[in-house]
């Protein structure tokens, strides 16, 4: 049986951090697992059963929020940017390491969606991790638009990015947009079946609005974690990816596979990109699992 405890750390700029801290049974320290969600998300949305299966198998397991979402603090509220978010993730590293209960010689990382471009990067530029699991990365944000983007919808996009920069060189709040929506008047970042069901699904009120900042999405268009991948050697790095992934797009993520180095694994699941919580859970759970087993083993 695992324990859950709310917990909070300090990030850069006064700004508190929280989320979920699941202890395994058995006297430690354990190797740990830190966890957080891809693009507006919140650790409500479907984190748990992971955050439960990597505790189940005996890893002291980390779930935070990222600033401005769900129960951390940080403003504006909803603003995206992978830079601060990866820099806030190098703080509950350090947040581990400090906890009497893990062995801070052997933590790893999982990221999903936008969070699995983070840990892209995070697996190339902090030794501190034993391993990574990136799990439906984002790979190019300009890649991905280029699919995913109408072109005769291109140039709206752009002007809305301009006249957002106008709007708060005026002194304006910053302009927001949905993240999902399938009415075609309302802007939005998600318009598919999928993508709706699953930001709707039932989270505790007041956890999470269908919100986001406009220049969030300028700032995916301008996120290339794919160029680190050759750079997370020789930390091992697994990548779980959506046959028919239309959100970070299959192609992109098995051409990235392919410039990483060892050592490295695939795993290529049926489905689109929100199967790997549902559908597919307990393949890629039980993948990811196996892959912190492997390299969390305690060493001589």
């Amino acid at each position: 049986m695992t324990h859950r405890t709310d917990i909070e750390f300090p990030a850069e700029g006064g700004v508190t951090l929280r989320g979920w801290l699941y202890l395994p049974d058995g006297p430690g320290p354990h190797p740990a697992i830190t966890m957080a969600h891809g693009y507006a998300g919140v650790k409500e949305h479907g984190l748990e059963r992971f955050a439960e299966a990597f505790a189940d198998s005996g890893f002291v397991v980390l779930v935070h929020d990222h600033r401005g979402f769900g129960a951390s603090d940080g403003s504006p509220r909803c603003d995206v940017d992978p830079w601060r978010q990866i820099a806030d993730w190098r703080r509950a590293v350090s947040f581990l390491e400090s906890r009497p209960e893990v062995d801070a010689g052997r933590i790893g990382l999982w990221g999903t969606s936008y969070a699995g471009g983070h840990a892209i990067v995070l697996g190339a530029t902090d030794r501190r991790l034993r391993c990574v699991v990136a799990q439906v990365p984002t790979i190019s944000g300009y890649e991905q638009g280029l699919r995913r983007v109408p072109p005769e919808a291109v140039a709206g996009l752009e002007e809305s990015f301009a006249e957002d920069e106008r709007a708060q060189f005026r002194g304006e709040p910053l302009r927001t947009q949905a993240i999902v929506s399938d009415d075609p008047a309302v802007p939005a970042s998600y318009r598919a079946r999928d993508a709706i069901d699953f930001y709707l699904q039932p989270t505790p009120p007041g956890v999470w609005e269908n919100q986001v900042t406009v220049r969030s999405t300028r700032a995916a268009r301008m996120y290339e974690p794919g160029v680190w991948i050759s750079r997370v050697s020789p930390t091992p790095l697994l990548l779980v990816v959506g046959e028919r992934d239309t959100i970070t797009v299959t192609d992109l993520a098995l051409a990235a596979y392919e410039r990483a180095l060892e050592p490295k694994r695939l795993v290529l699941l049926p489905g689109g990109h929100f199967d790997p919580y549902l559908s597919g859970f307990k393949e890629s759970s039980g993948a990811a699992v196996d892959w912190f087993r492997r390299h969390l083993a305690q060493t001589s």
